[in-house]
Protein backbone atom coordinates (compact mmCIF):
# COMPACT_ATOMS: atom_id res chain seq x y z
CA UNK A 1 0.00 0.00 0.00
CA UNK A 2 2.57 2.81 0.77
CA UNK A 3 5.06 1.49 -2.08
CA UNK A 4 1.67 2.66 -4.36
CA UNK A 5 1.43 6.04 -2.60
CA UNK A 6 4.58 6.42 -3.03
CA UNK A 7 4.61 5.92 -6.68
CA UNK A 8 1.54 7.84 -7.07
CA UNK A 9 2.85 10.62 -5.54
CA UNK A 10 6.08 10.09 -7.84
CA UNK A 11 3.79 10.39 -11.03
CA UNK A 12 1.67 13.36 -9.74
CA UNK A 13 4.94 14.91 -9.09
CA UNK A 14 6.25 14.14 -13.05
CA UNK A 15 2.98 14.99 -14.31
CA UNK A 16 3.33 18.51 -12.37
CA UNK A 17 6.80 19.04 -13.56
CA UNK A 18 5.94 18.36 -17.24
CA UNK A 19 2.63 20.12 -16.76
CA UNK A 20 4.90 23.21 -15.44
CA UNK A 21 7.64 22.52 -18.14
CA UNK A 22 5.48 22.70 -20.61
CA UNK A 23 3.07 25.89 -19.62
CA UNK A 24 6.71 27.87 -19.35
CA UNK A 25 7.49 26.73 -22.68
CA UNK A 26 4.01 28.52 -23.74
CA UNK A 27 4.80 31.74 -21.70
CA UNK A 28 7.88 31.77 -23.18
CA UNK A 29 7.23 31.25 -26.87
CA UNK A 30 3.70 32.93 -26.64
CA UNK A 31 3.57 35.73 -29.34
CA UNK A 32 3.35 39.48 -28.14
CA UNK A 33 0.38 41.31 -28.71
CA UNK A 34 2.35 44.45 -30.48
CA UNK A 35 0.40 46.74 -32.51
CA UNK A 36 0.42 46.18 -36.21
CA UNK A 37 2.37 49.59 -36.62
CA UNK A 38 4.76 48.20 -33.97
CA UNK A 39 6.06 50.60 -30.95
CA UNK A 40 8.91 51.35 -29.10
CA UNK A 41 9.75 50.71 -25.15
CA UNK A 42 12.14 52.46 -23.51
CA UNK A 43 14.58 50.91 -20.73
CA UNK A 44 15.78 52.98 -18.47
CA UNK A 45 19.27 52.84 -17.17
CA UNK A 46 19.53 49.73 -14.46
CA UNK A 47 15.66 49.11 -14.48
CA UNK A 48 14.77 45.53 -13.86
CA UNK A 49 13.58 43.15 -16.00
CA UNK A 50 10.91 42.25 -13.79
CA UNK A 51 9.99 46.11 -14.24
CA UNK A 52 10.49 46.09 -17.89
CA UNK A 53 8.03 42.66 -18.35
CA UNK A 54 5.72 44.17 -15.85
CA UNK A 55 5.12 47.44 -18.13
CA UNK A 56 4.97 45.02 -21.10
CA UNK A 57 2.13 43.02 -19.44
CA UNK A 58 0.54 46.01 -18.57
CA UNK A 59 0.80 47.38 -21.97
CA UNK A 60 -1.33 43.99 -22.71
CA UNK A 61 1.54 42.64 -25.12
CA UNK A 62 2.40 39.82 -22.85
CA UNK A 63 0.78 37.64 -20.33
CA UNK A 64 2.40 36.62 -17.07
CA UNK A 65 5.90 38.44 -17.12
CA UNK A 66 6.67 37.08 -13.98
CA UNK A 67 7.00 33.50 -15.46
CA UNK A 68 8.59 34.66 -18.70
CA UNK A 69 11.16 36.50 -15.93
CA UNK A 70 11.84 33.17 -14.76
CA UNK A 71 12.84 31.22 -17.87
CA UNK A 72 15.03 34.09 -18.51
CA UNK A 73 16.88 34.16 -15.09
CA UNK A 74 17.26 30.51 -15.32
CA UNK A 75 19.29 31.42 -18.70
CA UNK A 76 20.88 33.96 -17.29
CA UNK A 77 19.61 36.50 -19.31
CA UNK A 78 18.08 38.79 -16.79
CA UNK A 79 21.96 39.94 -15.56
CA UNK A 80 22.54 41.31 -19.93
CA UNK A 81 19.37 43.64 -20.13
CA UNK A 82 20.42 46.79 -21.71
CA UNK A 83 19.66 50.45 -21.17
CA UNK A 84 17.97 52.37 -24.41
CA UNK A 85 15.41 52.01 -26.68
CA UNK A 86 14.04 48.91 -28.73
CA UNK A 87 11.88 48.85 -31.61
CA UNK A 88 9.31 45.75 -31.15
CA UNK A 89 7.41 44.60 -34.21
CA UNK A 90 5.62 41.80 -34.70
CA UNK A 91 5.52 38.67 -35.41
CA UNK A 92 7.94 38.70 -31.85
CA UNK A 93 7.84 35.82 -29.15
CA UNK A 94 8.54 36.26 -25.60
CA UNK A 95 12.05 34.53 -25.92
CA UNK A 96 12.86 36.74 -29.22
CA UNK A 97 11.77 39.99 -27.08
CA UNK A 98 13.94 38.90 -24.07
CA UNK A 99 17.03 38.31 -26.96
CA UNK A 100 16.40 41.68 -28.03
CA UNK A 101 16.91 43.09 -24.92
CA UNK A 102 19.91 41.17 -23.87
CA UNK A 103 21.73 41.85 -26.96
CA UNK A 104 21.64 45.68 -27.18
CA UNK A 105 19.55 45.88 -30.25
CA UNK A 106 18.70 49.35 -29.53
CA UNK A 107 17.09 51.96 -32.09
CA UNK A 108 19.54 54.22 -33.94
CA UNK A 109 18.70 57.77 -34.56
CA UNK A 110 20.37 60.30 -37.06
CA UNK A 111 21.31 64.30 -36.47
CA UNK A 112 22.66 66.16 -39.53
CA UNK A 113 24.88 68.88 -39.11
CA UNK A 114 24.82 70.83 -42.79
CA UNK A 115 27.86 72.38 -43.98
CA UNK A 116 28.24 76.15 -43.18
CA UNK A 117 26.94 76.68 -40.16
CA UNK A 118 28.00 78.12 -37.31
CA UNK A 119 28.64 76.31 -34.15
CA UNK A 120 25.71 78.08 -32.25
CA UNK A 121 23.45 76.63 -35.43
CA UNK A 122 24.86 73.27 -34.65
CA UNK A 123 24.08 73.45 -31.08
CA UNK A 124 20.80 74.73 -31.40
CA UNK A 125 19.97 71.42 -34.13
CA UNK A 126 21.52 69.19 -31.68
CA UNK A 127 18.93 70.44 -28.93
CA UNK A 128 16.11 70.45 -31.15
CA UNK A 129 16.64 66.06 -31.01
CA UNK A 130 14.14 65.33 -28.33
CA UNK A 131 15.81 62.13 -27.59
CA UNK A 132 19.40 64.05 -27.11
CA UNK A 133 20.85 64.84 -23.65
CA UNK A 134 20.93 68.41 -23.44
CA UNK A 135 24.25 70.33 -21.95
CA UNK A 136 23.80 73.41 -20.09
CA UNK A 137 24.61 76.26 -22.37
CA UNK A 138 26.96 77.34 -19.95
CA UNK A 139 28.41 73.98 -19.16
CA UNK A 140 28.12 73.13 -23.05
CA UNK A 141 30.54 76.40 -24.03
CA UNK A 142 32.80 75.65 -21.50
CA UNK A 143 33.24 71.86 -21.99
CA UNK A 144 33.74 72.33 -26.13
CA UNK A 145 36.93 75.25 -25.01
CA UNK A 146 38.12 72.26 -22.86
CA UNK A 147 37.69 69.63 -25.38
CA UNK A 148 39.50 71.84 -28.44
CA UNK A 149 42.10 73.68 -26.60
CA UNK A 150 40.67 77.06 -27.23
CA UNK A 151 40.70 79.49 -24.75
CA UNK A 152 38.36 82.18 -27.33
CA UNK A 153 36.16 80.43 -29.84
CA UNK A 154 35.04 76.40 -30.62
CA UNK A 155 34.08 77.85 -34.04
CA UNK A 156 34.61 75.74 -37.24
CA UNK A 157 36.18 72.75 -34.69
CA UNK A 158 33.74 70.57 -35.93
CA UNK A 159 32.91 68.28 -38.59
CA UNK A 160 29.36 68.55 -40.58
CA UNK A 161 28.27 65.18 -41.58
CA UNK A 162 25.33 62.98 -40.35
CA UNK A 163 25.79 61.76 -37.15
CA UNK A 164 24.25 58.39 -35.37
CA UNK A 165 23.12 58.43 -31.43
CA UNK A 166 20.88 56.03 -29.24
CA UNK A 167 19.08 57.44 -26.40
CA UNK A 168 21.11 58.59 -23.53
CA UNK A 169 23.98 59.92 -25.75
CA UNK A 170 24.33 63.86 -25.19
CA UNK A 171 24.69 66.74 -27.59
CA UNK A 172 28.27 66.63 -25.78
CA UNK A 173 28.74 63.05 -27.46
CA UNK A 174 27.97 63.89 -30.79
CA UNK A 175 30.40 67.16 -30.56
CA UNK A 176 33.15 65.15 -29.29
CA UNK A 177 32.43 62.34 -32.12
CA UNK A 178 32.41 65.71 -34.17
CA UNK A 179 35.57 67.42 -33.23
CA UNK A 180 37.32 64.15 -32.95
CA UNK A 181 36.84 63.23 -37.11
CA UNK A 182 37.93 67.06 -37.94
CA UNK A 183 40.53 66.73 -36.29
CA UNK A 184 41.95 63.91 -37.60
CA UNK A 185 41.03 64.88 -41.03
CA UNK A 186 42.70 67.87 -40.73
CA UNK A 187 45.96 66.51 -39.93
CA UNK A 188 45.91 64.13 -42.57
CA UNK A 189 45.28 67.07 -45.08
CA UNK A 190 48.26 69.12 -43.30
CA UNK A 191 50.45 66.49 -43.31
CA UNK A 192 50.23 65.79 -46.79
CA UNK A 193 50.29 69.69 -47.59
CA UNK A 194 52.28 71.15 -50.70
CA UNK A 195 55.90 72.85 -49.33
CA UNK A 196 55.87 76.54 -49.14
CA UNK A 197 52.29 77.14 -48.30
CA UNK A 198 51.43 80.20 -47.41
CA UNK A 199 49.15 78.80 -44.63
CA UNK A 200 50.82 78.95 -40.88
CA UNK A 201 49.03 76.12 -39.28
CA UNK A 202 46.16 73.28 -39.66
CA UNK A 203 44.26 76.18 -37.42
CA UNK A 204 44.89 78.78 -40.51
CA UNK A 205 43.57 75.87 -43.12
CA UNK A 206 40.43 75.22 -41.02
CA UNK A 207 40.00 79.33 -41.29
CA UNK A 208 40.26 79.20 -44.97
CA UNK A 209 38.33 76.55 -45.65
CA UNK A 210 35.23 77.81 -43.77
CA UNK A 211 35.39 80.94 -45.42
CA UNK A 212 35.72 78.93 -48.97
CA UNK A 213 32.46 76.78 -47.68
CA UNK A 214 30.30 80.50 -46.94
CA UNK A 215 31.53 81.79 -50.58
CA UNK A 216 30.24 78.98 -52.85
CA UNK A 217 27.74 76.09 -52.84
CA UNK A 218 28.78 75.25 -55.94
CA UNK A 219 31.22 72.04 -55.38
CA UNK A 220 33.10 72.71 -58.75
CA UNK A 221 33.88 75.82 -57.27
CA UNK A 222 35.72 75.23 -54.06
CA UNK A 223 38.66 74.72 -55.75
CA UNK A 224 39.30 77.89 -58.00
CA UNK A 225 37.57 80.02 -54.21
CA UNK A 226 40.27 78.47 -52.83
CA UNK A 227 42.94 79.28 -55.08
CA UNK A 228 41.73 83.01 -55.28
CA UNK A 229 41.95 83.25 -51.46
CA UNK A 230 45.49 81.51 -51.23
CA UNK A 231 46.86 83.55 -54.11
CA UNK A 232 45.79 87.16 -52.40
CA UNK A 233 47.26 85.99 -49.10
CA UNK A 234 50.85 85.18 -51.01
CA UNK A 235 50.74 88.44 -52.79
CA UNK A 236 49.74 90.36 -49.13
CA UNK A 237 46.33 91.36 -50.33
CA UNK A 238 42.90 91.76 -48.81
CA UNK A 239 40.35 88.85 -48.82
CA UNK A 240 37.47 91.01 -48.84
CA UNK A 241 34.70 88.44 -48.58
CA UNK A 242 31.63 89.24 -47.56
CA UNK A 243 30.99 86.44 -45.32
CA UNK A 244 33.55 87.03 -42.82
CA UNK A 245 31.97 90.60 -42.21
CA UNK A 246 28.87 89.37 -42.05
CA UNK A 247 29.80 86.96 -38.73
CA UNK A 248 31.32 89.70 -37.16
CA UNK A 249 28.49 91.61 -37.54
CA UNK A 250 27.02 88.76 -35.63
CA UNK A 251 23.10 89.80 -34.20
CA UNK A 252 23.44 92.91 -36.03
CA UNK A 253 23.16 91.52 -39.58
CA UNK A 254 20.09 92.11 -41.06
CA UNK A 255 20.11 90.65 -44.47
CA UNK A 256 22.03 94.19 -45.95
CA UNK A 257 25.58 94.28 -45.87
CA UNK A 258 26.25 98.15 -46.13
CA UNK A 259 29.20 100.21 -47.48
CA UNK A 260 29.69 101.48 -43.91
CA UNK A 261 29.92 97.90 -42.68
CA UNK A 262 32.86 96.85 -45.03
CA UNK A 263 35.20 100.40 -43.88
CA UNK A 264 34.33 99.24 -39.88
CA UNK A 265 37.73 99.13 -38.88
CA UNK A 266 36.45 97.83 -35.20
CA UNK A 267 35.37 94.53 -36.82
CA UNK A 268 38.19 91.88 -36.29
CA UNK A 269 36.08 89.64 -38.89
CA UNK A 270 35.92 92.57 -41.84
CA UNK A 271 38.47 91.68 -44.42
CA UNK A 272 37.94 94.70 -46.25
CA UNK A 273 39.68 96.19 -43.61
CA UNK A 274 42.00 93.62 -42.64
CA UNK A 275 44.65 91.90 -44.12
CA UNK A 276 45.37 88.02 -43.84
CA UNK A 277 42.55 85.79 -42.28
CA UNK A 278 40.65 86.17 -39.70
CA UNK A 279 40.79 85.45 -36.08
CA UNK A 280 38.68 82.31 -36.00
CA UNK A 281 36.80 80.19 -38.11
CA UNK A 282 33.53 81.71 -39.66
CA UNK A 283 31.38 78.24 -39.78
CA UNK A 284 32.06 74.15 -39.97
CA UNK A 285 33.47 73.32 -43.14
CA UNK A 286 32.89 70.08 -44.70
CA UNK A 287 35.36 68.18 -46.34
CA UNK A 288 35.12 69.17 -49.36
CA UNK A 289 36.11 72.81 -48.37
CA UNK A 290 39.06 71.56 -46.28
CA UNK A 291 40.19 70.03 -49.27
CA UNK A 292 40.06 72.21 -51.95
CA UNK A 293 42.46 74.30 -49.22
CA UNK A 294 44.55 71.89 -49.95
CA UNK A 295 44.24 71.13 -53.32
CA UNK A 296 43.65 74.97 -54.75
CA UNK A 297 43.33 75.24 -58.79
CA UNK A 298 46.41 77.00 -60.54
CA UNK A 299 44.70 79.03 -62.86
CA UNK A 300 45.74 82.06 -61.49
CA UNK A 301 42.45 84.39 -60.90
CA UNK A 302 42.77 86.76 -58.43
CA UNK A 303 39.21 88.12 -58.26
CA UNK A 304 35.86 86.51 -58.27
CA UNK A 305 31.96 88.12 -58.24
CA UNK A 306 28.70 86.23 -58.63
CA UNK A 307 27.03 86.05 -61.51
CA UNK A 308 23.61 85.57 -60.24
CA UNK A 309 22.84 82.07 -60.66
CA UNK A 310 24.70 80.80 -57.86
CA UNK A 311 28.24 80.31 -59.16
CA UNK A 312 30.79 82.65 -59.71
CA UNK A 313 32.49 84.90 -62.68
CA UNK A 314 36.39 84.59 -62.31
CA UNK A 315 39.32 86.90 -63.27
CA UNK A 316 42.85 87.46 -63.12
CA UNK A 317 43.10 90.90 -63.64
CA UNK A 318 40.92 94.19 -61.73
CA UNK A 319 40.33 95.11 -65.37
CA UNK A 320 38.39 91.86 -65.90
CA UNK A 321 36.87 91.97 -62.42
CA UNK A 322 35.55 95.42 -62.87
CA UNK A 323 34.17 93.98 -66.43
CA UNK A 324 32.43 91.21 -64.59
CA UNK A 325 31.10 93.63 -61.95
CA UNK A 326 29.30 95.74 -64.47
CA UNK A 327 28.18 92.68 -66.51
CA UNK A 328 26.88 90.71 -63.47
CA UNK A 329 25.69 92.91 -60.86
CA UNK A 330 25.69 97.02 -62.23
CA UNK A 331 22.99 95.14 -64.74
CA UNK A 332 20.68 92.81 -62.64
CA UNK A 333 18.73 90.36 -64.43
CA UNK A 334 15.53 89.99 -62.43
CA UNK A 335 16.09 86.37 -61.61
CA UNK A 336 19.63 87.63 -59.95
CA UNK A 337 20.57 85.83 -56.77
CA UNK A 338 23.41 86.75 -54.70
CA UNK A 339 24.45 86.07 -51.04
CA UNK A 340 24.41 87.99 -49.11
CA UNK A 341 21.96 91.08 -50.88
CA UNK A 342 24.13 93.90 -51.96
CA UNK A 343 22.77 97.69 -50.60
CA UNK A 344 23.92 100.86 -50.94
CA UNK A 345 24.57 102.49 -47.72
CA UNK A 346 21.41 104.76 -46.36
Amino acid sequence: MTKRVTLAALLLCAVAVSVSALSLTSVWNQALAIPAEGTIITVAKGESLSKVLARAEHNGWLTRGSWVGVVAQWQGLDEHIQAGEFSLNAPLTAAEFIAKLAGGDVVRRSVTLPEGITLAEAIAILHRESTLAKTPLADLSAALLVMTGRRDSAEGLFLPETWSYTRGDSDLDILRRSHQALTELLSSLWERRSEGSVLASPYAALTLASIVEKETGVAEERRQIAGVFLRRLEKGMRLQTDPTVIYGLGDDYDGDLKRRHLRDTTNPYNTYAIHGLPPTPIALPGEAALRAVFAPDDAGALYFVAKGDGSHAFSATLEEHEENVRRYQLTRRADYRSSPKASADQ
